[in-house]
């Protein structure tokens, strides 16, 4: 239940303070401490994921860096009504399931656990069966709600035998109830027609924020950038809901550079509050899958449950993140520079691992993220950057940033 205004006007002034906007919010008018503008700080509401049928809280965490000795994080969000809970095989390198495995102990009727795992398209059933038992061994569970093809960028993993046939034989036995497809990358578009066209997911989590609706991002910074956007994405969602797939989506805070609009936040809600409000007014959006590091950050982040409307205050936010941070941040559904690099530098997935180190301020996790790319950058610090000068439609320098990355992470 919600707490009362009072009990949540306490929680924010401990929170504002963590976050570092207090004295912004000093300078908000009596008021602004409205219940239901910014101080749910439970969830809100719950919305059915599509044919699964499950409940899931608006807000639902992800895991990507969650480690050993963070079972209290799970349990601070559990207190807060998050019922959903989303990791993967390689997360933490195991230690983000083996986590929510021990807080979840005892729970599990009580939740929902998603898992995915990165497969090749050649990846046998036994192999793939292997690494779903390890990652239930590590959940203490014999079964996961959903369960992902994780990170896809080509239709061959998708029209694998080998994942089709595993799919069947994990339902049957009980180990997975619902399977799933989650992406990021710049054939998002076309793993999900696919997807859809053979009617092979029940869920999906996609990469989806405010810059990635060509309309809305149009209007919002007077221009449209077509090559930064998925013009098909919001369609997709459509046709999602119309095939009742349950739609979840990440990547909802466009590089989550927070620090950056602190100077611009009230009270009347973040930065972080408006773009998860933006997600969570879309009627094909089912929840938003956030990554949750610590206490304040969850709390911020269920500011926005229950979102139905986006205020004035909001647009403001947005508007000023896109003008702080446009010609420097790295669209994770572009394939701009792909082709760019003779030695197959993969330079979105780099300058993801960047986005960890930098943006995120998670240097441990970057490196685990990075330490596992096929391709790294560790042939930029002896090219001279020009294949890539100009590849980027955008300006970013990519030379010089993937360098840098590799003497960060490497």
């Amino acid at each position: 239940m919600p707490k009362s205004i009072e009990t949540n006007r306490r929680e924010f002034l401990r929170w504002s303070a963590a976050t570092g906007i207090a004295g912004t919010a000093a300078t908000v008018a009596p008021g602004a401490y409205a219940a239901d503008v910014a101080l749910p700080f439970t969830v809100q509401s719950y919305h059915r994921l599509g044919r699964t049928e499950l409940e899931i809280s608006d807000i639902s965490m992800g895991t990507s860096n969650l480690r050993t000795g963070q079972e209290n994080l799970v349990h601070f969000a559990l207190d807060k009504g998050i019922n959903y809970f989303d990791s993967a095989h390689g997360y933490t390198r195991g230690q983000s399931e083996t986590t929510l495995g021990n807080a979840l102990k005892g729970m599990r009727e009580d939740v929902y656990i998603v898992s995915k795992a990165v497969t090749d398209a050649d990846e046998s059933v036994d192999s793939l069966m292997d690494r779903l038992e390890t990652s239930l061994r590590r959940l203490q569970t014999d079964y996961v709600d959903v369960y992902m093809c994780h990170a896809v960028n080509e239709v061959e993993r998708l029209s694998s035998e080998s994942w089709n046939e595993f799919i069947t034989r994990a339902k049957e036995q009980g180990k997975i109830r619902f399977s799933g497809v989650s992406g990021h990358a710049g054939y998002l578009d076309r793993c999900l027609t696919y997807t859809f066209d053979q009617d092979m997911a029940d869920v999906i989590l996609v990469a989806y924020n405010f810059g990635e609706d060509p309309a809305f991002y149009e209007k919002l910074v007077k221009r449209f950038d077509m090559v930064a956007l998925q013009p098909k994405l919001p369609s997709l969602l459509e046709r999602a809901k119309e095939l009742d797939v349950g739609v979840t989506v990440m990547k909802t805070l466009r590089g989550a550079r927070l620090n950056d609009m602190r100077a611009y936040e009230t009270a009347n809600g973040t930065f972080a509050q408006a773009a998860l409000r933006w997600v969570l007014t879309n009627q094909n959006v089912d929840a938003a899958v956030i990554t949750m590091s610590s206490e304040p950050q969850i709390v911020e982040f269920l500011g926005a449950s229950g979102s139905e409307r986006l205020e004035a205050s909001d647009l403001q936010l947005l508007d000023q993140y896109a003008a702080l941070n446009s010609n420097t941040y790295c669209r994770p559904l572009c394939n701009d520079c792909y082709s760019a690099c003779p030695y197959n530098v993969e330079v979105g997935e780099v300058l993801r691992t960047r986005m960890y180190a930098v943006d995120y301020g998670d240097i441990p996790f970057a490196r685990d993220e990075y330490d596992m790319l096929k391709s790294n950058a560790s042939a930029c610090v002896s090219c001279d950057g020009s294949p890539c000068r100009n590849a980027c439609t955008y300006g970013l320098n990519i030379a010089e940033l993937c360098d840098s990355t590799h003497e960060l992470l490497a």
